[in-house]
């Protein structure tokens, strides 16, 4: 088994050409290992907290999936680094796998919509010190299932919000495969500028967590580090905001 240890750019050029070139698949299998860590970035990001080490696996291994396509699918001729490449390729295996899994039934809806009601209480009462347990105590549940139904309604509104950004762009596509119109292209901006306003006009905690998340590319834990709140608070909040702005995106779409 070949040892982790990061290799130097000059390395990397080298598996690279060797792979390209003639297919080696000792070379394949050291770029792989290379950017092992990369996928378990995106799970961290994409699914902060687990129910068991299981589904932490299975996220994994579905982002393995998405980067063994990277790797093949990669043209070393195109002028963009492999790791903004992959990371689309990664976070798409993962959404299908997401996608596949039936995270909010109506029932848990509804449980979703009680927590988050709570959560707006307790904040509005006593700022940036939220507990979970005291979000349960209030609804009289258990405290472990807060967070589990807080971590499903966070994957909901990703898939949601990443299905409504989806569409929105392979509806831009489809008229672009025939012929791309000034329209075609007014409408592209005027898409991205509905995302922009709507971060903007977002309560300060809210766009701090977008903006921490999105443009600084912390983990949620980190964002609950400055904020000074529970990392459940922070994925609530994240999750509100993607449900917000994909609200946004399907009336543009």
């Amino acid at each position: 088994m070949v040892s982790k240890v990061k290799l130097t750019p000059e390395e990397l050029d080298g598996l690279w050409s060797a792979y390209k070139e003639t297919g080696d698949v000792e070379a394949k299998n050291r770029i792989l290992l290379n950017y092992g860590d990369l996928v378990k970035w995106i799970v961290r990001r994409m699914m902060p907290k687990y129910n068991n080490y299981n589904e932490y696996d299975d996220l994994v291994s579905c982002g393995m999936l998405g980067l063994i396509d990277a790797v093949d699918k990669f043209d070393l001729k195109h002028e963009v680094k492999f790791e903004t490449y992959a990371v689309t390729r990664i976070r798409g295996e993962i959404l299908d796998y997401m996608r596949a899994q039936d995270w909010a039934p109506p029932s848990l809806r509804k449980k979703i919509s009680a927590i988050t009601d709570a959560y707006e209480v307790f904040e509005n009462n006593n700022p940036g010190h939220v507990a979970d347990q005291d979000v349960a105590d209030s609804l009289n549940i258990p405290v472990k299932q807060v967070q589990k139904i807080l971590t499903q309604a966070h994957m909901f509104n990703l898939v949601n919000f990443e299905d409504a950004l989806s569409t929105s762009n392979q509806e831009i596509e489809i008229r672009n495969k025939d012929e791309s119109t000034p329209e075609d292209e007014l409408l592209d901006k005027e898409r991205k500028q509905l995302l922009i306003e709507a971060i903007e006009a977002l309560p300060e905690k809210e766009r701090t967590v977008i903006t921490l998340y999105y443009y600084e590319g912390l983990l949620l834990k980190e964002i609950a580090d400055i904020l000074q709140v529970t990392e459940s608070r922070v994925s609530q909040i994240h999750s509100k905001v993607l449900a917000k702005m994909r609200t946004k995106l399907e009336k543009a779409i």
